[in-house]
This record gives C-alpha cells, sequence and structure tokens, in this order.
C-alpha cells in the first residue's frame, strides 16, 4: 500500500511539471477560456421623458408649487380656571399648547396661502388668519417672513396678508370662463402640516351655492384630496394657473371623501382687490330677508312661475323698508337683470355699489311694481 501511494505521488509530481513547462513555453497548447456571461441592461436616453407628457402635470406643479406658501399662526389664550390646559377638550376647540406667554398658553395652527403678486401679497382663507397675533409664512424655497394682515371678508372666507421678501413667484389667475366638468386640477397646500404636497383630481361640479358654508357661495367642487391644512392653498388647472383658493371639505371623519371646495379665481380677485385698496370688501346691502319661491307659494301668491325671491322680512327703517318695499312683495327683477333664486338676489344685491339708485321689480298681490331703492352698504356680520 505504501508502495502504491508512492508511485500515485511521483506519477502526479511529474503530470504537474510536464503542465507547468507546457504552459509556459507552448501557451497556443492552453485549453481556450470559457467566455464571460454579461448582462445587458437599456436605459431611456437622458432627453427622455419617463412619462409621456399627456400623462404628466409636472410642469404645472413646478410652475404653481413655489407660489404656494405655509402659514403658521399664534394666539394668545387666557388659561379659564374651570378648564386645564391639558383638558382633551381644550386641546380640541383650541389646538395644542405651544408655549407660555404673559397671557397665557399659546396656540398655533397652520394653513397655506397663495402669492398673487411679485409684491408680496398672499391671498388665503379667513380662517386661517382670524384672530392671530402673529402670522409667520414659509415659502417654498425655504426662506420665512413675518406677515401683517392687509384686510379680511369673513363673508366669503377670504383674507389678504403681505410679506416683505425679494425676488417672489407668483401665481396667473385663470381664465373661468374656459372651464368645465370634468377637467383635471391640481391641488397644492401643506395637508396635516406634513410639507407641501400635490393632489390630482377634476373638477366635480360648478357654482355650489347653498351649502351653509359662507354667506357669498359660488364654490368650485374638485375631488382631489383636501385635507385639514390645505385651507388658504390653489387649485391649479394642467397649466399652473389659479383656478381657485381651497376652502373646505365635506367629511364626517376630518379627512378627505372626495368632496372639496374651492373658492373660484373670479371671487378671488375681486375680494382682494378691494381689499388692498380699501382694506377690506364694500358690498350694497338692502336690509330685507329673502326665501325661495316654492312651486306651492307661486300658485298661491298668483305667479306664473316659482322664479323670484320671495321677501319674508324687512329690516325697521332700513334702504328696502324707506324705498317701499314690503314683506310678502315677491323680488323678481334687479337693475334690469332676472331673479331666479334668494342665492342669486343676494350676488345681485351684493354687487350694487352703496348709496345708488336702483331699479327693481316685485310681484305683490299678482301684478308687477317698479320701485326705485336707494342701495344701502352692508354691515359687517359675526358668522361665528
Amino acid at each position: 500500500m505504501k508502495k502504491l501511494w508512492l508511485i500515485f505521488a511521483q506519477t502526479a509530481t511529474i503530470g504537474l511539471a510536464i503542465w507547468f513547462l507546457v504552459t509556459v513555453f507552448k501557451p497556443e497548447l492552453r485549453p481556450a477560456p470559457q467566455p464571460q456571461v454579461v448582462t445587458v441592461t437599456k436605459e431611456a436616453p437622458v432627453t427622455a421623458s419617463a412619462v409621456q407628457a399627456d400623462l404628466s402635470y409636472r410642469d404645472a406643479a413646478k410652475r404653481a408649487k413655489p407660489a404656494v406658501v405655509n402659514i403658521f399662526t399664534s394666539q394668545a389664550v387666557k388659561q379659564n380656571r374651570r378648564m386645564p390646559l391639558n383638558d382633551p377638550q381644550f386641546k380640541r376647540f383650541f389646538g395644542e399648547r405651544d408655549g407660555d406667554s404673559e397671557g397665557g398658553a399659546k396656540t398655533s395652527s397652520l394653513g397655506s396661502g397663495v402669492l398673487v403678486s411679485v409684491e408680496g401679497y398672499i391671498v388665503t382663507n379667513n380662517h386661517v388668519v382670524e384672530s392671530a397675533d402673529e402670522i409667520q409664512v414659509a415659502l417654498a424655497d425655504g426662506r420665512r417672513a413675518m406677515a401683517r394682515l392687509i384686510g379680511s371678508d369673513p363673508e366669503t372666507d377670504l383674507a389678504v396678508i403681505k410679506i416683505d421678501l425679494p425676488d417672489l413667484p407668483a401665481l396667473q389667475f385663470a381664465n373661468l370662463e374656459q372651464i368645465a366638468i370634468g377637467d383635471v386640477v391640481l391641488a397644492i397646500g401643506n395637508p396635516f402640516g406634513v410639507g407641501q404636497t400635490v393632489t390630482m383630481g377634476i373638477i366635480s361640479a360648478l357654482g355650489r351655492s347653498e351649502l351653509g358654508i359662507n354667506t357669498f357661495e359660488n364654490f368650485i367642487q374638485t375631488d382631489a384630496a383636501i385635507n385639514p391644512g390645505n385651507s388658504g392653498g390653489a387649485l391649479v388647472d394642467t397649466q399652473g394657473n389659479l383656478l381657485g383658493i381651497n376652502t373646505a371639505i365635506y367629511s364626517k371623519t376630518g379627512g378627505s371623501l372626495g368632496i372639496g371646495f374651492a373658492i373660484p379665481a373670479t371671487t378671488v380677485k375681486q375680494v382682494m382687490e378691494a381689499i388692498i385698496k380699501d382694506g377690506s370688501m364694500t358690498r350694497g346691502w338692502l336690509g330685507i330677508e329673502v326665501q325661495d319661491v316654492s312651486p306651492e307659494m307661486a300658485n298661491s301668491l298668483q305667479l306664473e312661475s316659482s322664479k323670484g325671491a320671495l321677501i319674508a322680512g324687512v329690516v325697521r327703517n332700513g334702504p328696502a323698508a324707506r324705498s317701499g318695499i314690503r314683506p310678502g312683495d315677491v323680488l323678481v327683477q334687479i337693475d334690469g337683470k332676472e331673479v331666479t333664486n334668494s342665492s342669486q338676489m343676494l350676488d345681485l344685491i351684493s354687487a350694487l355699489p352703496p348709496e345708488r339708485v336702483t331699479p327693481m321689480v316685485v310681484m305683490r298681490q299678482g301684478s308687477a311694481m317698479q320701485i326705485e331703492a336707494t342701495v344701502g352698504k352692508r354691515p359687517k356680520f359675526d358668522r361665528r
């Protein structure tokens, strides 16, 4: 056995020596190397988009995002001795405790706003900045600035604030005459404070009113996700133009259910310009309480249709009372424009300048009467 192992070892040694000499002096006799397997991957050209242009809204978002800001407000709150600061109900209505101040705790809240001019004017919701002691604005580029309140209009839930910074972006207003139900829209804001967010949806309805959200309502309804913190943010079209200011959601949970409302750009521009010019929004006022005319009412009042606004009450010594309008009259025409319902009548009256003598037509006991009414100035109402 030992002899066999010795023979095997000598044979192996001699074989290795012969293989070494052959590979050194006769390299062409070496066995050909096996080719390596190479995995080839393809990459899109740098100039090509990962998503087809007609399926992406990146350009609209890129254009609009810099002009949408985050708004942080703080308000000093006096401590109620009957309700401790750590009471859950207190936090529910007044927000989380942010710090102490001389007058007690300081609550803070957040929302969004839209830069509408390079001079630093920002449009937001009135409920975002209402009663705030301090207003701080954070821009998408990282800059921050303290803002001052220029004016507000609680009846449309709009407010204008201003910051003083150079090189500010601004959104361009869209032409609302060209929009339609089904158009794609983007909602930009700061939901739940997570940071600037863009959501997409379509226009679900136009001219939504009688929702009980604001006094004057003409909302754009959208299914783009709008959540707490989006208030005051922008609703833009696929070109990045401002369609409206996001203001409310329909929700039983506090989160988005696909029913959001935005104040249209036409209303935003009208209120904004009035606030910048005069510090407030001035509207016409008659001093009447109205309701819609039902088919049954139209029949009993001897009317040909249910169009118009039924005068349910008249303010004593108000513009309507001085002009001869009485309870029971049905207002059917204002300044040559037909009145279709009570909500539209309110819009027509509010658009009239105060102190203007305006022709109106009322139906009284089945007969039409023309009345010359001097429009008054709408007083401020507290909606809280």
